[in-house]
């Protein structure tokens, strides 16, 4: 079955940088839209990231752009959210997320899930 693990969360001071990962498994992911949502205690869950596995072509919501950076590893099945200039408002659990076909900002019409990895930006 398909499997997505996330890791490499955790404490990160303000204006430090992390980088997450999504260990894709269980199918091809040719033609599907990986994403990245974040959820805050509180708060609903929130677009951050996607990127198409074929063409690579990145979106980002406006709040992350400049400061975070989606990419693939095709060769390892791999989806990676490089983040940068962290702040205390980026602290959520974040999750890995895919569809097939084109990225969407809607986190209802994802079809996998992961079990999130926790990211904290704190001092």
């Amino acid at each position: 079955q398909v499997q997505l693990v996330e890791s490499g969360g955790g404490l990160v001071q303000p204006g430090g940088s992390l980088t997450v990962s999504c260990a894709a498994s269980g199918r091809s992911f040719s033609g599907y839209a990986m994403g990245w949502f974040r959820q805050a205690p509180g708060k609903e869950r929130e677009f951050v990231a996607a990127i198409h596995w074929n063409n690579g072509d990145p979106y980002y919501t406006d709040s992350v752009k400049g400061r975070f950076t989606i990419s693939r590893d095709r060769a390892k099945n791999t989806v990676y959210l490089q983040m940068s200039s962290l702040k205390p408002e980026d602290t959520a659990v974040y999750y890995c997320a895919a569809k097939p076909g084109a990225a969407t900002i809607h986190h209802y019409v994802y079809n996998y899930w992961g079990q999130g990895t926790q990211v904290t930006v704190s001092s």
